[in-house]
């Protein structure tokens, strides 16, 4: 299979940012000889990073069928070596064969997800006693460009899809789609809120071991982590959420 250049190049883009990625978390924890699932792994950039540090067995699932191609066929051709170890599947993570894990990480995924209170079941349930989950994501939708740019007006306006509004930013988004949507879900973005989040973490059965919301280095978030302690700012300046959750007991 020929490998996309555009593909190699957003596969190339993944890999140097996931050092930033787990620094977020404190450092990649020790994946020697452990099963690890990627829940939305895309191109497999983190599958091979985890699969390269030592993993015993990495999974990688999404519900893109294109990229998981891309995925098995790249480390087909660039890291034989993680083959027997690495796998990818076209699949949600309910439909996957019984299986279980001592750690299941996502990256950049929980912002698209609909059924978000089942996934994280799921995700209990197939988690070892003491595995735990690393989750980090944004931006969420109402924090300064978390429409993923979906609106385009020339420059990319902070809260402009807010501003707007569901039904303008539809009509938008229509005019440069043969296909027209009828909802802001129908862009792949959940619109959850922070406190939604919070809740729905709160309530999945696993015990929160870390808890950050905008990790960042960049000038402009650190100005927004401080408005986020603005009463009734939280909701539209926490643009991204990390967290570790543990399963505890048998």
């Amino acid at each position: 299979m020929a490998l996309n250049p555009d593909d190699l190049a957003y596969f190339a883009r993944g890999a140097r940012a996931n050092p930033r990625f787990w620094a977020r978390f404190g450092g990649m924890p020790d994946l020697r000889g452990k099963r690890v699932l990627d829940l939305g792994c895309g191109h497999g950039s983190l599958c091979v990073d985890m699969a390269a540090a030592g993993a015993g067995q990495v999974v990688g699932l999404d519900l893109n069928c294109r990229l998981i191609a891309f995925a098995d066929a790249y480390v087909e051709q660039f890291r034989p070596e993680l083959r027997s170890r690495l796998t990818f599947a076209c699949q949600d993570l309910r439909d996957y064969p019984p299986a279980q894990f001592d750690l299941i990480v996502s990256k950049d995924t929980f912002e698209h997800v609909f059924d978000l209170e089942d996934v994280l079941a799921e995700i209990r349930r197939r988690l070892v006693p003491g595995g735990r989950l690393y989750a980090g994501f944004g931006p969420l939708y109402y924090s300064p460009f978390g429409d993923h740019d979906a609106v385009r007006l020339g420059v990319r306006l902070p809260w402009a899809h807010v501003l707007m509004g569901d039904r303008r930013v539809i009509a938008h988004v229509n005019r440069r789609r043969r296909v027209p949507i009828h909802t802001i879900r129908e862009l792949g973005l959940n619109q959850l809120r922070l406190r939604d989040y919070r809740r729905l973490f709160a309530a999945c059965g696993l015990q929160t071991v870390a808890w950050w919301t905008n990790r960042t280095d960049h000038p402009l978030g650190k100005i927004l982590a401080v408005l986020a302690h603005v009463p009734g700012l939280a909701e539209y300046t926490t643009f991204n959420i990390y967290c570790i959750l543990e399963k505890r007991g048998a």
